[in-house]
């Protein structure tokens, strides 16, 4: 007996050490991983330029050869498939910076320190943006800058929303009633930015969120489906309230940075200075709710950080520069379908990371989303059979005739 319960013993700490392995293995290809996108996304910024000729009123798109359009198509999708790896990274190495199920860190100092580098690369390459001839516009007119504090503010209170819903809903009701961002998104961006959409963009939203919400929905013989519908109205109106808050905040940083052509540098420089406060704010308003206990937060800013830790906040400050890039020059909905494709990204690699078991929703989800992506931004001819254009007999003699000119000649 003595001799099995060794051998048992032996295995188990064999199969730690194993799963203990894989775990380092997870996180160092990750912390990799998410290195070399990093530094891909900030040479793309870099070679981007912020004054873009084509978004530029100087420069009409009649003028506009088919090759800078391909090339801007192509920075377009390189963006988008960066922010998409990127999102998906940040819950993956959030999980990964836990030390057995804990944080050893302050994790209201990572949005902070999040901002301070998107200030600092913004600030960088506005620098170098104005070394260049001719400068780069930059507006500071009060009138104009006063505008930029607006988004923080709306943040924060989505925040302070997000916190009052989850003493109403369990956490994965609360994940479900978030896709209710991306029809959100689509109506504000409708009527604020009076951005028309077709018909098979909008069942292609609809269908975006219903994939989304699919993925996330537990066995019915799980207990987590009983909850979804049994949580209180409170819940549910905060939860809407908190999916508007979240478009209203997008919606508005797009007009934001669409409202003149300034230099998207500048931009930043002006949203994240303003970002950054507000965060600093924050942590100053939990050290006086904390009683300082644990000191003052400037004190223990770094308390606690190790090398992932470091990569959350890069990765996360580099999300936001990719998101103010397609601000500037697509749009939110892009934004919300790369955000949607991260979520996806993200299951789909926990299933070798961390042993999560797909299931048949998972997999119906993501059919769901690919085909709301191929209706939104497919053209429409490759979507609905439309008959060949029907030339009138006067319209073809007109193409045939020859001119008075010629057939004197002749």
């Amino acid at each position: 007996m003595d001799g099995k319960c060794f051998i048992k013993k032996k295995k188990t700490n064999f199969r730690k050490r194993i799963e203990h392995f894989n775990f380092l293995r997870a996180e160092i290809s990750i912390t990799i991983s998410s290195s070399l996108v990093f530094f891909t996304s900030s040479l793309f910024l870099v070679i981007t330029p912020s004054n873009s000729s084509l978004s530029s009123p100087r420069y009409p798109r009649s003028l506009i050869s088919v090759s800078s359009q391909r090339l801007f198509e192509m920075q377009w999708y390189i963006v988008a498939l960066l922010l998409t790896v990127l999102t998906s990274s940040q819950g993956i190495l959030t999980t990964l910076s836990q030390s057995n199920g804990r944080y050893d860190y302050d994790y209201a100092t990572v949005p902070f320190l999040a901002e301070v580098f998107k200030l600092f690369v913004s600030s960088l390459f506005l620098w170098k943006e104005s070394q260049k001839s001719p400068p780069p516009k930059m507006t500071t007119d009060w009138r104009t800058v006063r505008l930029y504090p607006i988004p923080s503010i709306i943040y924060l209170i989505h925040n302070n929303v997000q916190f009052a819903t989850l003493t109403y809903v369990d956490t994965s009701t609360y994940q479900i009633m978030g896709n209710l961002k991306i029809v959100t998104t689509g109506i504000l961006f409708r009527l604020f930015l009076r951005r028309k959409l077709s018909n098979l963009q909008w069942m292609a939203i609809v269908l975006l969120a219903v994939g989304t919400t699919t993925s996330q929905v537990k066995g019915c013989g799980e207990a987590s489906c009983e909850s979804l519908l049994s949580a209180p109205i409170q819940g549910y109106m905060l939860g809407i309230l908190s999916a508007c808050l979240s478009a209203l905040a997008g919606i508005y940083t797009e007009f934001l940075m669409k409202k003149n052509n300034d230099s998207l540098y500048w931009q930043n420089v002006q949203l994240y200075t303003f970002g950054a406060i507000f965060n600093m704010a924050r942590l100053v308003a939990d050290d006086f709710r904390g009683g300082f206990e644990k000191g003052p937060w400037w004190q223990r800013l770094l308390n606690g950080y190790s090398v992932t830790t470091w990569m959350v906040v890069i990765n996360l400050g580099s999300t936001g520069l990719l998101v103010s890039w397609l601000m500037k020059y697509a749009d939110n909905i892009v934004k919300v379908y790369s955000t949607s494709m991260a979520m996806l990204l993200t299951t789909i690699l926990s299933v070798y990371l961390f042993n999560f078991k797909p299931t048949l929703q998972l997999f119906l989800g993501i059919i769901v989303c690919m085909m709301s992506l191929h209706m939104y931004f497919a053209p429409p001819q490759m979507l609905v059979d439309l008959p060949p254009p029907v030339v009138k007999s006067q319209d073809l003699e007109s193409l045939i005739e020859v001119p008075s000119d010629r057939r004197t000649d002749s």
